[in-house]
């Protein structure tokens, strides 16, 4: 009977885990509001506001043009921009950089978009990878209010039209229920315009679409037109808020998880120099890939031959490199516990006809209680190149340049789910 007792008592103490469901769209839902950041825009304060998202965000589109509304809705308040959109990128990073790119700066409102680029994660993946930013959000500061954005590619209308969320938005949408964060569905608008034969998805810039709007090139990406779209859907939904929003203090809905996997110790540890085994570089801030990425990276190591190494242990369950993906960058052999690889892993990709911000995921799901040592090092060949040659004039010429050779590889830092053990 007492370990019958027990086991219930155990049960109960643990939230049942969520079930994915298709949610029904909505153009915005208020929730517990954005009161907070509202008070301190009707009182004239400094207001900080934030973007953590893709490419969309990243744009100079929606991000700029919705801190420019703000700033004529409330010309006695001084309102700062927090840039912190990475292209390319999901969820999955924006845990893991959260504290570095936004929460440093005491940001008073949080704008999340990652649903077009979280569109192929699992929701059980997108509610760890959300619910860690909501609760490191609200420990670090509990009056930052939060706004789920929802932007638009192609495909999400198929379930847009039958007023269904797409997946990624779904999954966030009951997440956003359970913590009362206000969300915002601009893709809903989008194909409600395409409805109404007033807009195309995508298309030429220069084709005739006999006086509709083109939204994008590439049916994700819009044009400023598209970006213009997003602003008025945003500001319709603040305007709507306004009235209703009281200041709320967030820290208390943290005593009740949505998921008991939230990723809320996710965050980045810099490289140490008694890792490195070789002749690593640490890269001039002022110049070069570390000025162009310094916004991001703190700092950003190059290792560039063969045999050169990273080495660490931690104690936790999940390990990733912040790292650069690049037209010479190399292959890396990876060591877990004693277990390497099969294949050694490219920083190169089809995309690679210049340098951009990457992950590269080591291990998941390790026994959290253990430490786990992890071992880097530069593969001897490079990788094949011949993914990128469709983007280039003369692949068979181009290729032969200097810009496509190297085994390089350039680290930011390190992204844990744990600590490191020195």
């Amino acid at each position: 009977r007492l370990i019958l007792a027990c086991l219930l008592l155990f049960g109960s103490a643990v939230a049942a885990a969520p079930t994915y469901e298709p949610v029904k769209a909505a153009l915005h839902q208020q929730r517990d509001g954005i009161g907070n950041v509202l008070a301190k825009l009707n009182a004239g304060d400094t207001v900080r506001i934030a973007y953590l998202g893709g490419s969309i965000t990243a744009a100079n589109g929606w991000r700029p043009k919705t801190t420019q509304w703000f700033k004529k809705q409330f010309p006695k308040a001084t309102i700062q921009e927090i840039h912190a959109a990475i292209g390319g990128t999901g969820s999955d990073l924006g845990v893991f950089r959260l504290e570095h790119d936004v929460l440093r700066h005491k940001p008073d409102l949080l704008f999340v978009e990652f649903a077009v680029n979280d569109g192929g994660a699992a929701p059980e993946q997108i509610w760890s990878a959300m619910a860690g930013i909501v609760r490191q959000t609200w420990k670090a500061h509990p009056r930052c209010d939060i706004v789920y954005v929802y932007t638009f590619r192609t495909g999400y209308e198929n379930d847009l039209r039958q007023g269904l969320c797409p997946r990624a938005a779904s999954a966030d949408e009951m997440l956003a229920a359970h913590y009362g964060i206000p969300s915002i569905n601009v893709a809903l608008r989008t194909v409600e315009l395409e409805s109404e034969g007033k807009l195309i998805f995508k298309g030429e810039r220069d084709a005739d679409t006999g006086g509709r709007i083109l939204f994008s090139t590439d049916g994700v990406h819009p044009l400023d037109v598209g970006h213009v779209i997003y602003t008025q859907v945003i500001g319709d939904a603040i305007s709507t808020w306004r009235k209703a929003s009281k200041p709320l203090d967030h820290s208390g809905k943290l005593a009740k998880a949505f998921v008991e996997d939230h990723w809320s110790d996710a965050h980045m540890e810099p490289i140490d120099p008694s890792m490195l085994t070789g002749n690593w570089k640490k890269l001039d801030s002022s110049e070069g890939l570390a000025k162009r990425f310094g916004n991001r990276m703190d700092q950003m190591w190059l290792a560039d031959t063969p045999g050169q190494k990273l080495s660490f242990k931690f104690r936790g369950s999940t390990v990733k490199l912040y790292d650069l993906l690049g037209p010479d960058g190399g292959q890396l052999i990876i060591t877990v516990n004693g277990k390497t690889r099969e294949k050694p892993v490219p920083r190169f990709d089809s995309y690679c006809t210049y340098h951009r911000l990457a992950t590269l995921s080591i291990a998941d799901g390790l026994d959290p209680d253990k430490v786990h040592e992890i071992t880097i090092e530069i593969h001897p060949e490079q990788p094949d190149r011949q993914p990128v040659a469709f983007r280039l004039k003369d692949p068979a010429t181009e290729l032969k340049e200097p810009k496509y050779q190297g085994t390089r590889a350039w680290i930011g830092g390190i992204l844990l789910r744990g600590e490191l053990v020195k």
